[in-house]
């Protein structure tokens, strides 16, 4: 059995989803950089351990441009120059806290949000499908550049309206008691820098 087959029979999609929200606040209330680094970290060696693929190149490229953007206005002590331009260390931190905890969440929504999720109700409905469509989208290979970002964007929305998401007729898949054990343990770990601070 390879990683993607586990992980889609091991787990149910509801209990990935619950774990994801109890994941959330420990990466979003968490004040340190550091840490927030580490769990961005984890969360991405549990996608790619999972046998999702993720574009490590551009994950770099959003990281590095966050940071840069956030260095546009300095603050704090400056840790060097490159002509006009300075590079302070209170910019610098609260680049990398914001790209990380960004690419943190979207991680995290990757491990934690499946095409099979179904939540009850009408909003859980239109919540569930919304999630079902984004977890298309982040799941699928598409080429998006910069020279052609709004045709490349329509491009995919209409590819996507045009095949059946997968919903109320998916199989739904129970999690195995050694699920449970595996997502227990990641909800620790994720929740393991709060004992830090």
């Amino acid at each position: 059995m390879n990683r993607r087959a586990f992980y889609e029979s091991v787990f149910s999609a509801r209990a990935l989803f619950i774990t994801g929200l109890i994941i959330m606040p420990a990466l979003l209330f968490n004040p340190s950089t550091e840490y927030r680094v580490f769990q961005f970290l984890f969360f991405l060696f549990l996608v790619l351990l999972s046998g999702k693929k993720v574009n490590l190149i551009l994950t770099i490229l959003i990281i590095a441009g966050i940071t840069v953007f956030n260095l546009i206005i300095p603050y704090g002590r400056v840790l060097f120059s490159i002509g006009a331009f300075k590079v302070t260390s209170g910019a610098l931190t609260a680049g990398i806290h914001r790209a990380v905890t960004l690419e943190a969440l979207v991680m995290l929504s990757r491990l934690s949000v499946r095409q099979d999720l179904k939540i009850p109700g009408a909003f859980g409905e239109l919540l569930g499908e919304s999630l079902r469509i984004f977890s298309a989208m982040t799941g699928r290979k598409y080429r998006i550049t910069a020279k052609t970002f709004f045709a490349d964007i329509d491009s995919l929305l209409l590819e996507l309206s045009e095949e059946e998401i997968p919903g109320s007729d998916v199989q739904i898949t129970r999690t195995k008691p050694v699920g449970c054990i595996i997502l227990a343990v990641v909800v620790v770990v994720s929740w393991l820098p709060w004992l830090f601070n």
